[in-house]
């Protein structure tokens, strides 16, 4: 048995009630990793760069062994562009040869760059049209109940991979449950995080991170999902939510 334990936080009032949004936080754990992991959370939406929470929600809820899927780590190409224009038109191509439409492609970056403030969750985009396929405005889709399967060998992976931010971690893990959902091509995100810059575009079978996708400072982030035309939208929602993934890290520790 392992446990899902989510928490999400806001600032100001509830996420239902229009509060804005500070962090949040995924993890699949045995039952003896829940109360440190709880506690984790709860440091983290205290101390927050984005600001202190005033409302936190942590959820736990046990998973049944026989409900999880294994989906394996993507492999990671780092591209080195040194301003945030650069990136954004490299994150622009890497989009369309993942198979999204210029046009659609050019729709989510505006649909990020247009943000008001951070969304908790994904807007969902169509990868032909560009036009959005979730109603769910700020709130988006949570991609949820997701974790990596082997820590120790994640933790030797990532730093001999140069990755020593959680960012990095949560994003890999992340991106790797959605390549795995059908009817999904390609993902496009940067962090709310002010100080991180970083960002990513990451398809069926690569990731590739932009060190540089926002300014130093910006406290917006967001993340769009690429969905293949005619795909079944409440079942390629409910496998983003509901399904519950471990991620496994190649043997070997090589970025394959």
């Amino acid at each position: 048995m392992l446990y899902s334990v989510r928490m999400r936080a806001a600032a100001d009032a509830t996420h239902e009630n229009g509060g804005r949004h500070i962090s949040g936080a995924e993890r699949l754990v045995s039952f003896d990793e829940i109360t440190p992991t709880a506690a984790a959370m709860l440091a983290r939406a205290f101390t927050h760069s984005r600001g202190q929470a005033d409302f936190i929600n942590i959820n736990i809820e046990a998973i049944h062994q026989q409900a999880i899927i294994k989906v394996p780590l993507l492999p990671v190409i780092t591209e080195n562009k040194p301003t945030v224009s650069t990136g954004r038109a490299a994150a622009l191509t890497a989009l369309r040869k993942a198979g999204i439409t210029p046009r659609a492609a050019k729709r989510g970056m505006a649909e990020l760059l247009a943000l008001p403030d951070s969304m908790r969750g994904a807007i969902l985009l169509c990868a032909e049209t560009g036009v959005r396929l979730d109603s769910n405005a700020q709130r988006g889709i949570r991609v949820s109940r997701m974790d990596i399967a082997d820590e120790t060998g994640f933790i030797h992976w990532l730093t001999k991979q140069g990755f020593t931010n959680i960012h990095v971690r949560e994003a890999l893990v992340l991106a790797a449950k959605v390549a795995s959902c059908p009817g999904i091509l390609a993902e496009l995100c940067w962090s709310d995080d002010p100080e991180y810059t970083a960002g990513y575009v990451a398809s069926k079978t690569v990731y590739i991170r932009f060190p540089h996708l926002k300014s130093v400072g910006d406290p917006i982030g967001g993340r769009i999902l690429f969905v293949e035309p005619n795909s079944d939208i409440e079942k390629l929602i409910s496998y983003l939510e509901s399904k519950p993934v471990l991620v496994t890290v190649p043997s070997g520790g090589e970025n394959y």
